[in-house]
Protein backbone atom coordinates (compact mmCIF):
# COMPACT_ATOMS: atom_id res chain seq x y z
CA UNK A 1 0.00 0.00 0.00
CA UNK A 2 1.30 3.45 -0.92
CA UNK A 3 1.50 5.70 2.14
CA UNK A 4 1.31 9.50 2.41
CA UNK A 5 2.07 11.39 5.62
CA UNK A 6 0.45 14.84 5.79
CA UNK A 7 1.65 17.37 8.36
CA UNK A 8 0.25 20.76 9.43
CA UNK A 9 -3.33 19.85 8.55
CA UNK A 10 -3.80 20.60 4.83
CA UNK A 11 -7.41 20.60 3.63
CA UNK A 12 -9.16 17.22 3.89
CA UNK A 13 -9.82 17.36 0.15
CA UNK A 14 -6.29 15.98 -0.19
CA UNK A 15 -7.35 12.79 1.61
CA UNK A 16 -10.26 12.33 -0.77
CA UNK A 17 -8.02 12.69 -3.83
CA UNK A 18 -5.42 10.29 -2.44
CA UNK A 19 -8.04 7.69 -1.50
CA UNK A 20 -9.26 7.65 -5.11
CA UNK A 21 -5.76 6.49 -6.08
CA UNK A 22 -5.46 3.90 -3.26
CA UNK A 23 -2.97 6.03 -1.34
CA UNK A 24 -3.28 5.59 2.42
CA UNK A 25 -3.08 8.86 4.42
CA UNK A 26 -1.72 9.45 7.91
CA UNK A 27 -2.23 12.93 9.34
CA UNK A 28 -0.07 14.76 11.88
CA UNK A 29 -1.65 17.93 13.25
CA UNK A 30 1.44 20.12 13.58
CA UNK A 31 5.01 20.19 12.31
CA UNK A 32 7.91 17.98 13.44
CA UNK A 33 11.56 18.72 14.06
CA UNK A 34 14.24 17.12 11.91
CA UNK A 35 14.83 13.93 13.91
CA UNK A 36 11.14 13.32 14.60
CA UNK A 37 10.34 13.86 10.92
CA UNK A 38 12.97 11.32 9.84
CA UNK A 39 11.55 8.74 12.25
CA UNK A 40 7.99 9.35 11.08
CA UNK A 41 8.78 9.10 7.35
CA UNK A 42 10.58 5.75 7.37
CA UNK A 43 7.55 3.99 5.88
CA UNK A 44 6.28 6.93 3.81
CA UNK A 45 6.30 7.16 0.00
CA UNK A 46 4.82 10.66 -0.03
CA UNK A 47 4.99 13.54 2.43
CA UNK A 48 2.78 16.63 2.45
CA UNK A 49 3.72 19.77 4.38
CA UNK A 50 2.81 23.44 4.64
CA UNK A 51 5.14 26.32 5.52
CA UNK A 52 6.43 25.35 8.99
CA UNK A 53 7.93 21.91 8.38
CA UNK A 54 11.57 22.04 7.26
CA UNK A 55 12.59 19.21 4.94
CA UNK A 56 16.39 19.37 5.03
CA UNK A 57 18.97 17.35 3.12
CA UNK A 58 19.37 15.21 6.25
CA UNK A 59 15.68 14.35 6.21
CA UNK A 60 15.74 13.42 2.51
CA UNK A 61 18.95 11.39 2.78
CA UNK A 62 17.58 9.38 5.70
CA UNK A 63 14.15 8.59 4.22
CA UNK A 64 15.03 6.23 1.34
CA UNK A 65 11.44 5.23 0.61
CA UNK A 66 10.34 8.85 -0.01
CA UNK A 67 9.57 9.58 -3.67
CA UNK A 68 7.28 12.65 -3.71
CA UNK A 69 6.84 15.77 -1.60
CA UNK A 70 3.90 18.14 -1.73
CA UNK A 71 4.04 21.69 -0.35
CA UNK A 72 0.39 22.57 0.34
CA UNK A 73 1.24 26.26 0.06
CA UNK A 74 2.80 28.77 -2.34
CA UNK A 75 6.52 28.57 -1.53
CA UNK A 76 9.06 25.75 -1.39
CA UNK A 77 11.89 27.50 0.48
CA UNK A 78 11.31 25.12 3.43
CA UNK A 79 12.58 22.23 1.27
CA UNK A 80 16.17 21.48 0.21
CA UNK A 81 15.35 21.17 -3.48
CA UNK A 82 18.87 20.19 -4.53
CA UNK A 83 18.89 17.27 -2.09
CA UNK A 84 15.40 16.25 -3.24
CA UNK A 85 16.58 16.15 -6.85
CA UNK A 86 19.75 14.20 -6.01
CA UNK A 87 17.65 11.54 -4.31
CA UNK A 88 14.87 11.39 -6.89
CA UNK A 89 12.15 13.08 -4.81
CA UNK A 90 9.72 15.08 -6.96
CA UNK A 91 8.50 18.29 -5.28
CA UNK A 92 5.16 19.97 -6.05
CA UNK A 93 3.42 23.08 -4.74
CA UNK A 94 0.40 25.28 -5.48
CA UNK A 95 1.86 28.53 -6.81
CA UNK A 96 -1.45 30.15 -7.82
CA UNK A 97 -4.15 28.65 -5.61
CA UNK A 98 -4.36 31.37 -2.95
CA UNK A 99 -3.73 34.35 -5.23
CA UNK A 100 -7.27 35.71 -4.98
CA UNK A 101 -7.35 35.40 -1.20
CA UNK A 102 -4.14 37.43 -0.79
CA UNK A 103 -5.30 40.06 -3.27
CA UNK A 104 -8.65 40.54 -1.54
CA UNK A 105 -6.88 40.99 1.81
CA UNK A 106 -4.60 43.62 0.25
CA UNK A 107 -7.60 45.48 -1.19
CA UNK A 108 -9.28 45.39 2.20
CA UNK A 109 -6.17 46.82 3.87
CA UNK A 110 -5.87 49.61 1.30
CA UNK A 111 -9.39 50.82 2.05
CA UNK A 112 -9.30 50.26 5.81
CA UNK A 113 -5.99 52.05 6.27
CA UNK A 114 -6.98 54.96 4.02
CA UNK A 115 -10.12 55.42 6.14
CA UNK A 116 -8.33 54.72 9.45
CA UNK A 117 -10.89 52.04 10.23
CA UNK A 118 -8.54 50.28 12.67
CA UNK A 119 -7.97 53.48 14.69
CA UNK A 120 -11.67 54.38 14.73
CA UNK A 121 -12.56 50.84 15.80
CA UNK A 122 -10.09 50.93 18.70
CA UNK A 123 -11.47 54.28 19.85
CA UNK A 124 -15.05 53.09 19.78
CA UNK A 125 -14.18 49.80 21.50
CA UNK A 126 -12.93 51.97 24.37
CA UNK A 127 -16.18 53.97 24.32
CA UNK A 128 -14.69 57.02 22.58
CA UNK A 129 -16.87 58.56 19.85
CA UNK A 130 -14.48 60.05 17.27
CA UNK A 131 -16.52 60.97 14.20
CA UNK A 132 -14.02 62.90 12.11
CA UNK A 133 -12.82 63.05 8.50
CA UNK A 134 -9.32 64.02 9.62
CA UNK A 135 -6.71 61.74 8.01
CA UNK A 136 -9.33 59.72 6.08
CA UNK A 137 -9.19 59.52 2.30
CA UNK A 138 -10.81 57.86 -0.68
CA UNK A 139 -8.52 55.55 -2.65
CA UNK A 140 -9.90 56.76 -5.98
CA UNK A 141 -7.28 58.75 -7.86
CA UNK A 142 -4.45 57.69 -5.55
CA UNK A 143 -1.36 55.84 -6.78
CA UNK A 144 -0.70 52.25 -5.75
CA UNK A 145 2.92 51.11 -6.06
CA UNK A 146 3.35 47.33 -6.37
CA UNK A 147 6.76 45.77 -5.74
CA UNK A 148 6.70 42.32 -7.34
CA UNK A 149 4.40 41.98 -10.34
CA UNK A 150 3.84 38.25 -10.43
CA UNK A 151 0.51 36.43 -10.11
CA UNK A 152 -0.58 38.31 -6.98
CA UNK A 153 0.82 41.67 -8.05
CA UNK A 154 -0.89 41.58 -11.44
CA UNK A 155 -4.29 40.61 -10.03
CA UNK A 156 -4.01 43.29 -7.36
CA UNK A 157 -3.20 45.73 -10.16
CA UNK A 158 -6.42 44.90 -12.00
CA UNK A 159 -8.68 45.20 -8.93
CA UNK A 160 -7.02 48.42 -7.75
CA UNK A 161 -7.48 50.00 -11.16
CA UNK A 162 -11.15 48.98 -11.10
CA UNK A 163 -11.47 51.09 -7.93
CA UNK A 164 -10.06 54.09 -9.76
CA UNK A 165 -6.47 53.88 -8.54
CA UNK A 166 -3.42 54.60 -10.66
CA UNK A 167 -0.97 51.68 -10.59
CA UNK A 168 2.80 51.72 -10.98
CA UNK A 169 4.97 48.66 -10.43
CA UNK A 170 8.48 47.31 -10.39
CA UNK A 171 9.66 43.74 -10.90
CA UNK A 172 13.18 42.42 -11.37
CA UNK A 173 11.89 40.45 -14.39
CA UNK A 174 10.30 41.91 -17.50
CA UNK A 175 6.52 41.83 -16.97
CA UNK A 176 3.60 42.74 -19.20
CA UNK A 177 1.55 45.53 -17.63
CA UNK A 178 -2.13 44.84 -17.00
CA UNK A 179 -4.66 47.50 -18.01
CA UNK A 180 -3.26 51.01 -17.57
CA UNK A 181 -0.60 50.03 -15.02
CA UNK A 182 2.85 51.45 -15.74
CA UNK A 183 6.14 49.64 -15.23
CA UNK A 184 8.93 51.67 -13.61
CA UNK A 185 12.65 51.34 -14.31
CA UNK A 186 13.56 51.00 -10.63
CA UNK A 187 12.00 50.26 -7.26
CA UNK A 188 13.02 53.72 -6.07
CA UNK A 189 10.82 55.30 -8.75
CA UNK A 190 7.81 53.38 -7.44
CA UNK A 191 8.56 54.29 -3.82
CA UNK A 192 8.91 58.00 -4.61
CA UNK A 193 5.57 58.32 -6.41
CA UNK A 194 3.20 55.89 -4.64
CA UNK A 195 0.58 56.85 -2.04
CA UNK A 196 0.26 53.14 -1.18
CA UNK A 197 3.11 50.61 -1.38
CA UNK A 198 2.27 46.90 -1.44
CA UNK A 199 5.00 44.23 -1.41
CA UNK A 200 4.46 40.98 -3.33
CA UNK A 201 7.89 39.44 -3.95
CA UNK A 202 8.88 35.79 -3.48
CA UNK A 203 10.95 34.25 -0.70
CA UNK A 204 14.32 33.96 -2.46
CA UNK A 205 17.30 34.84 -0.28
CA UNK A 206 18.26 37.83 -2.40
CA UNK A 207 15.00 39.51 -1.31
CA UNK A 208 16.06 39.55 2.36
CA UNK A 209 16.10 43.14 3.62
CA UNK A 210 14.67 44.42 0.35
CA UNK A 211 12.78 47.18 2.19
CA UNK A 212 14.91 48.91 4.82
CA UNK A 213 15.62 52.40 6.12
CA UNK A 214 16.88 53.72 2.79
CA UNK A 215 13.74 52.52 1.01
CA UNK A 216 11.45 54.02 3.67
CA UNK A 217 13.31 57.31 3.27
CA UNK A 218 12.45 57.22 -0.46
CA UNK A 219 8.70 57.00 0.22
CA UNK A 220 6.30 59.92 0.30
CA UNK A 221 5.26 61.51 3.56
CA UNK A 222 2.03 59.88 4.76
CA UNK A 223 2.40 56.74 2.65
CA UNK A 224 0.49 53.57 3.51
CA UNK A 225 2.60 50.40 3.53
CA UNK A 226 1.47 46.78 3.12
CA UNK A 227 3.54 43.58 3.31
CA UNK A 228 1.77 40.29 2.57
CA UNK A 229 4.81 38.59 0.99
CA UNK A 230 7.62 37.28 3.24
CA UNK A 231 8.74 38.33 6.70
CA UNK A 232 12.45 38.63 5.94
CA UNK A 233 11.79 41.11 3.10
CA UNK A 234 11.13 44.09 5.41
CA UNK A 235 13.18 45.59 8.25
CA UNK A 236 10.40 45.70 10.85
CA UNK A 237 12.40 47.91 13.23
CA UNK A 238 12.76 50.51 10.50
CA UNK A 239 9.07 50.15 9.67
CA UNK A 240 8.10 50.66 13.32
CA UNK A 241 10.26 53.81 13.58
CA UNK A 242 8.64 55.28 10.45
CA UNK A 243 5.14 54.56 11.77
CA UNK A 244 5.97 56.29 15.07
CA UNK A 245 7.40 59.32 13.28
CA UNK A 246 4.29 59.64 11.11
CA UNK A 247 6.21 59.17 7.86
CA UNK A 248 4.08 56.06 7.33
CA UNK A 249 0.43 56.93 7.98
CA UNK A 250 -0.73 53.33 8.14
CA UNK A 251 0.64 49.82 7.76
CA UNK A 252 -0.66 46.27 7.36
CA UNK A 253 1.67 43.32 7.93
CA UNK A 254 0.83 39.62 7.62
CA UNK A 255 4.33 38.06 7.68
CA UNK A 256 7.24 38.46 10.10
CA UNK A 257 10.95 37.61 10.35
CA UNK A 258 10.15 35.37 13.31
CA UNK A 259 6.78 33.69 13.71
CA UNK A 260 5.45 31.44 16.50
CA UNK A 261 5.69 27.72 15.81
CA UNK A 262 2.04 27.03 16.57
CA UNK A 263 -1.28 28.61 17.54
CA UNK A 264 -1.40 29.86 21.12
CA UNK A 265 2.31 30.70 21.35
CA UNK A 266 3.34 34.23 22.32
CA UNK A 267 4.00 36.68 19.48
CA UNK A 268 6.58 39.45 19.79
CA UNK A 269 7.14 42.30 17.34
CA UNK A 270 8.21 45.98 17.41
CA UNK A 271 5.00 46.63 15.46
CA UNK A 272 2.70 45.81 18.37
CA UNK A 273 0.54 48.67 19.62
CA UNK A 274 1.38 51.15 16.85
CA UNK A 275 -1.32 53.52 15.51
CA UNK A 276 -3.30 52.69 12.35
CA UNK A 277 -1.43 49.40 12.07
CA UNK A 278 -3.13 46.12 11.18
CA UNK A 279 -1.25 42.93 12.13
CA UNK A 280 -2.51 39.52 11.03
CA UNK A 281 -1.00 36.07 11.79
CA UNK A 282 0.16 34.99 8.30
CA UNK A 283 -3.40 34.48 7.01
CA UNK A 284 -3.06 35.98 3.53
CA UNK A 285 -3.94 32.69 1.89
CA UNK A 286 -5.97 31.31 4.78
CA UNK A 287 -9.47 31.19 3.34
CA UNK A 288 -11.54 28.04 3.08
CA UNK A 289 -11.70 28.49 -0.68
CA UNK A 290 -7.92 28.78 -1.05
CA UNK A 291 -7.19 25.84 1.25
CA UNK A 292 -9.71 23.69 -0.63
CA UNK A 293 -8.06 24.56 -3.95
CA UNK A 294 -4.55 23.95 -2.59
CA UNK A 295 -5.49 20.58 -1.07
CA UNK A 296 -7.11 19.39 -4.27
CA UNK A 297 -4.45 20.79 -6.63
CA UNK A 298 -1.33 19.48 -4.88
CA UNK A 299 -2.86 16.07 -4.14
CA UNK A 300 -3.84 15.65 -7.80
CA UNK A 301 -0.34 16.57 -8.99
CA UNK A 302 1.26 14.08 -6.62
CA UNK A 303 -1.25 11.36 -7.55
CA UNK A 304 -0.60 11.93 -11.27
CA UNK A 305 3.12 11.67 -10.62
CA UNK A 306 2.71 8.51 -8.59
CA UNK A 307 0.45 6.84 -11.14
CA UNK A 308 1.82 8.11 -14.47
CA UNK A 309 5.16 9.78 -13.73
CA UNK A 310 3.73 13.15 -14.82
CA UNK A 311 5.81 16.06 -13.50
CA UNK A 312 3.75 19.06 -14.61
CA UNK A 313 4.46 22.05 -12.28
CA UNK A 314 7.14 20.11 -10.36
CA UNK A 315 9.58 22.69 -9.02
CA UNK A 316 12.70 20.50 -9.21
CA UNK A 317 12.23 18.08 -12.14
CA UNK A 318 11.75 18.73 -15.86
CA UNK A 319 8.01 19.14 -16.51
CA UNK A 320 6.74 16.24 -18.64
CA UNK A 321 3.36 14.74 -19.50
CA UNK A 322 3.16 11.78 -21.91
CA UNK A 323 -0.27 10.67 -23.13
CA UNK A 324 -0.46 6.89 -22.77
CA UNK A 325 -1.23 4.93 -25.95
CA UNK A 326 -4.05 2.38 -25.71
CA UNK A 327 -1.55 -0.44 -26.36
CA UNK A 328 0.88 0.62 -23.63
CA UNK A 329 1.45 -1.86 -20.83
CA UNK A 330 4.25 -0.28 -18.79
CA UNK A 331 5.80 3.13 -18.30
CA UNK A 332 9.35 3.76 -17.10
CA UNK A 333 9.93 7.05 -15.25
CA UNK A 334 13.67 7.52 -15.48
CA UNK A 335 15.51 10.30 -13.61
CA UNK A 336 19.20 10.53 -14.43
CA UNK A 337 22.18 12.84 -14.53
CA UNK A 338 22.11 15.02 -17.64
CA UNK A 339 24.81 13.25 -19.65
CA UNK A 340 24.84 13.00 -23.46
CA UNK A 341 23.85 9.59 -24.81
CA UNK A 342 22.13 8.23 -21.69
CA UNK A 343 18.72 7.79 -23.33
CA UNK A 344 20.33 6.19 -26.37
CA UNK A 345 21.95 3.57 -24.13
CA UNK A 346 18.62 2.94 -22.41
CA UNK A 347 16.92 2.38 -25.76
CA UNK A 348 19.72 0.05 -26.82
CA UNK A 349 19.01 -2.07 -23.73
CA UNK A 350 15.38 -2.32 -24.84
CA UNK A 351 16.34 -3.09 -28.43
CA UNK A 352 18.69 -5.88 -27.34
CA UNK A 353 15.79 -7.58 -25.53
CA UNK A 354 13.11 -6.98 -28.18
CA UNK A 355 11.16 -4.51 -26.05
CA UNK A 356 8.64 -2.50 -28.10
CA UNK A 357 8.64 1.26 -27.28
CA UNK A 358 5.48 3.05 -28.40
CA UNK A 359 5.94 6.41 -26.69
CA UNK A 360 8.81 8.41 -25.24
CA UNK A 361 9.56 11.94 -24.05
CA UNK A 362 12.70 13.47 -22.53
CA UNK A 363 13.29 16.71 -20.69
CA UNK A 364 16.47 18.12 -19.17
CA UNK A 365 16.99 20.85 -16.63
CA UNK A 366 20.38 21.75 -15.25
CA UNK A 367 22.20 18.64 -14.12
CA UNK A 368 19.29 16.21 -14.42
CA UNK A 369 17.27 14.61 -17.18
CA UNK A 370 13.88 12.94 -16.90
CA UNK A 371 12.39 10.54 -19.42
CA UNK A 372 9.03 8.78 -19.70
CA UNK A 373 9.07 5.66 -21.87
CA UNK A 374 5.96 3.61 -22.68
CA UNK A 375 6.32 -0.08 -23.45
CA UNK A 376 3.83 -2.06 -25.56
CA UNK A 377 5.30 -5.48 -24.81
CA UNK A 378 6.36 -7.46 -21.79
CA UNK A 379 9.19 -5.80 -19.90
CA UNK A 380 12.07 -8.15 -19.00
CA UNK A 381 13.25 -7.89 -15.40
CA UNK A 382 16.83 -8.01 -16.64
CA UNK A 383 16.31 -4.89 -18.78
CA UNK A 384 15.02 -2.95 -15.77
CA UNK A 385 17.94 -4.19 -13.65
CA UNK A 386 20.46 -3.13 -16.30
CA UNK A 387 19.04 0.40 -16.53
CA UNK A 388 18.83 0.70 -12.75
CA UNK A 389 22.51 -0.21 -12.45
CA UNK A 390 23.68 2.47 -14.92
CA UNK A 391 25.96 5.01 -13.14
CA UNK A 392 23.83 7.91 -14.41
CA UNK A 393 20.60 6.56 -12.87
CA UNK A 394 19.18 8.59 -9.98
CA UNK A 395 15.77 6.92 -9.78
CA UNK A 396 13.80 4.48 -11.91
CA UNK A 397 10.12 3.68 -11.40
CA UNK A 398 8.18 1.07 -13.37
CA UNK A 399 4.49 1.95 -13.66
CA UNK A 400 1.57 -0.03 -15.02
CA UNK A 401 -0.52 1.97 -17.51
CA UNK A 402 -2.66 -0.84 -18.91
Amino acid sequence: MTKAVLLEDPHEMADEVFSNYDIDVERIKGSLDEDALIERLQDADIVGIRSKTQVSSKVIENCPRLKALGCFCIGTNQVDLKAATRHGVAVFNAPYSNTRSVVELAIGHIINLARQVETRNQDLQRGIWNKSASGSHEVRGKTLGIIGYGNIGTQLSVLAEAMGMNVVFYDCAQRLAMGNARAQASMDQVLKTADFVSIHVDGRRSNAGLIGRRQFDQMKEGVIFINLSRGHVVDVDALADNIRSGKIAGAAVDVYPEEPEKNGNKFHSPLLGLPNTILTPHIGGSTLEAQFDIGQFVAHKIADYWRLGTTEISVNLPNLNLHAHKDSLYRLAFLHTNTPGVLGRVNQVFANQDVNINGQILGTEGQVGYALTDIASQLPVSAVAEIRSMPETIALRVLSVS
